[in-house]
């Protein structure tokens, strides 16, 4: 392979001449660090895989590892190797420093990359590698430790000259200091843990009535989050924009910006859609941006991809909130905008070459747009879900469109880590060619299993504020009746696409049965409704929602339909068609052609297509129904599997409708399980520190009267 030229310090009277950085064998070799062969990857889910693809590239064998509920995972089949390293509990596994280390070893890797989340940002984590000779692809361990407090990053970034947005950093944590200078800052006040990241540790107190309560929220999820609930308080900017510019670093001083991102779109203090560069923002605004990061990265020795975060008011004006010392989710949209691979420069600045572009060099060009695409449901507040992927067909990969995903059909998105399935990347020769691009390709990642937010991202880049470029960090509540309008029943068309669908899967069974049998006469070899003299009719009961749906439906001698319903009449027609593992319904609807895409599972019929998606169900016969173990008297059910962390409530205790009753940890996340209706608690069931599977009956409740009765 040719050979790429670098320069290296080696000692001080060459530190100037070019070496050379030779690949060999699928490796990566430097002077002064060693050679890089292969590099474990310390984590799961698409980073694994993003990160597995760019290494497979350079030639540079990869070491994946897995936990029991990954064995079967996409990255453990990507790499060149995988290692077990414990149960599904991250803390006993990707969280487990001696464990990668272990691995590492056992590997004769020379590198651990550790991806986002998990190990990425621990500074004990980084000092043990470089104590073991390894190559942490990532900053020294000091830079971590100096940003990734919040409250010491603030000191560092205002003596760098870094505007700095007022607040409260201080070492005394008891609940009245806190408070005191929560009101001598002013409502609303941002708690944040001082080691938070990923909208985990933080809250918004609006007045000092609900100051405590969100508080010792804050402080719950940042102990089970990073074992460190320390807080700092900070005035709120209300409607502000996050804007974040990625940094790259290498081990001789240099450090360049890759231009900004807008963030600002966010539901439970995480980002949901990003893009690049920020809409509306000037090139003398990119320009202070920029140069703000870079001194931010060289105000602690910065090594490799970092991202510093900055909060902008309406008038351009930007703040530091924090540093981010590790690669980020949304690092595609960078790479997308300036050509480069983010994955690839840290492997080369962890070799120990220099940075591969001036900063002269990068180019802005075009716009780019990450839809992060989860297993949530975003009519429950936007709650995570769990559970298998029945069915999953996405978009073509082309060069302007990368689908950033760790999971395929069949896998299980697990309630142990994030709900993430997949990272939708476009990009546009402007921002509206880029918007547009994305809502095709949302179109077209269709999914069956469990709850997506695909719908909801819909709807946001669709609304006239975000495509005017109107961004900021409220832009969901303000916009929430428009960004959820009520449910819209199918149309008749739509309701006659699904009864062809499970017509034409009826005759396809038939024809299989056909084949097999030896009784060509027998009347379960026929399916098209042909009799002598007559047109056979018949009824199909559909449902949507609660509602049931009559179709009668009459089969034409020509082999088309004639279906009613809804007091309409509508003539249908129409076939299968299988490309790959998808089938399409080739169908005619009064005169209307139209190919949408076919699932039909279970008992349910879902169809795809431009337009949107539909969901038509058949009733099941109440003699085959199960009977629901959920409801438990009416009382609450646990929305995921998860840890109770806190019971409120106990037997004989009223609660209205709304009232908490459990704090659950599930998804990495803290969420508050309230009473569904009036009533009292009969009985609890599950006590604090003990595992709720999903569904799982809570509390049980009875009415105040059935409660009263009892007495």
């Amino acid at each position: 392979m040719a050979a790429v030229f670098l320069k290296t310090h080696i000692n001080g009277t060459i530190n100037k001449h070019l070496l050379t950085l030779i690949w060999t064998k699928g490796s990566v070799r430097h002077g002064s660090v060693g050679r890089i062969e292969k590099v474990v990857i310390a984590n799961r889910g698409e980073i694994a895989c993003r990160v597995m693809r760019t290494a497979r590239k350079m030639g540079v064998r990869s070491v994946a590892v897995y936990s029991d509920a990954d064995r079967h995972s996409m990255h453990v089949a990507m790499a060149d190797e995988a290692y077990h390293i414990g149960p599904a509990a991250s803390q006993q596994s990707y969280l487990c420093m001696d464990k990668i280390l272990d691995v590492a070893k056992k590997s004769s890797a020379q590198a651990v990359h550790p991806g986002y989340g998990f190990l990425s940002e621990n500074t004990e984590f980084a000092e043990q590698c470089k104590q073991e000779g390894i190559i942490f692809i990532g900053p020294p361990s000091s830079a971590i430790r100096d940003m990734g407090i919040k409250s010491t990053s603030k000191h560092i970034m205002s003596a760098a000259g870094v505007p700095i947005i007022e607040g409260y950093h201080g070492d005394d944590q008891s609940d009245a200091r806190l408070q005191s200078e929560a009101a001598r800052i002013g409502y609303p006040v941002m708690i944040k843990a001082v080691r938070g990241g990923g909208g985990k540790g933080m809250r918004i107190a609006q007045s000092e009535a609900e100051f405590h309560e969100q508080l010792e929220s804050a402080r719950r999820e940042a102990r089970k989050s990073f074992n460190d609930d320390v807080m700092l308080i900070e005035k709120f900017v209300e409607n502000p924009r996050h804007v974040e510019v990625q940094v790259f670093g290498d081990q001789y001083g240099d450090a360049v910006y890759l231009f900004e991102r807008d963030c600002s779109v966010q539901r439970r203090h995480q980002k949901i859609i990003e893009e690049a560069p920020g809409p509306g923002i000037s090139p003398e605004v990119r320009r202070k941006l920029g140069e703000a990061a870079v001194r931010a990265a060289k105000a602690v020795n910065y090594v490799g991809a970092g991202t510093v975060e900055f909060i902008m008011d309406a008038q351009h004006n930007f703040y530091f909130m924090e540093m981010n010392t590790r690669l980020q989710v949304e690092h595609p949209v960078s790479e997308m905008i300036t050509g480069t691979d983010l994955v690839e420069w840290q492997l080369r600045v962890a070799a120990g070459e220099k940075l591969p572009l001036s900063q002269e060099q990068i180019e802005l060009r075009g716009h780019s747009f990450e839809a992060r695409i989860y297993a949530e449901d975003p009519n429950n507040n936007f709650l995570p879900g769990a559970g298998p992927l029945l069915h999953l067909s996405t978009p073509p990969g082309d060069h302007n469109t990368r689908i950033e995903t760790g999971v395929r059909e069949g896998d299980e998105v697990s309630a142990h880590y994030d709900p993430m399935i997949a990272k939708l990347v476009v990009w546009g020769e402007d921002r509206s060619a880029a918007l547009k691009k994305l809502r095709y390709c949302l179109r077209q990642y269709n999914i069956v299993g469990l709850n997506t937010n695909i719908d909801f991202l819909l709807s946001l880049s669709g609304h006239p504020e975000f495509e005017a470029g109107n961004v900021h960090t409220s832009f969901i509540p303000q916009h929430y009746d428009h960004l959820f309008p009520p449910a819209q029943s199918p149309s008749g068309e739509v309701i006659c696409q699904a009864a062809l669908g499970l017509l034409l899967r009826e005759k396809q069974q038939t024809q299989k049965y056909r084949e097999q049998t030896s009784d060509v006469f027998s009347p379960f070899a026929s399916s098209n409704g042909r009799r002598l003299n007559v047109l056979q009719c018949r009824n199909m009961s559909l449902q949507l929602g609660d509602n049931k749906v009559a179709v009668s439906i009459t089969y034409n001698p020509d082999g088309t339909y004639s279906m009613e319903t809804g007091g309409r009449v509508f003539a249908v027609s129409g076939e299968l068609q299988l490309e790959g593992d998808v089938t399409y319904l080739c169908c005619s609807v009064n005169g209307v052609l139209s190919r949408p895409k076919l699932v039909i599972l279970d008992n349910t019929v879902h169809l795809f297509s431009m337009e949107g998606s539909a969901q038509v169900d058949v009733p099941v016969p109440m003699f085959l129904a199960g009977v629901s173990g959920s409801s438990a008297q009416g009382g609450a059910v646990a929305p995921m599997t998860g840890t109770i962390e806190k019971v409120l409530v106990k037997a004989g205790d009223s609660v209205q409708k709304g009232d908490p009753l459990m704090v659950m940890i599930a998804m990495k996340m803290e969420h508050t399980i309230r009473a569904p209706k009036a009533g009292v608690i009969k009985k609890v069931f599950f006590k604090e520190g003990s595992q709720a599977s999903r569904h799982a009956a809570l509390v049980e409740m009875q009415e105040e009267e059935e409660a009263a009765g009892e007495e």
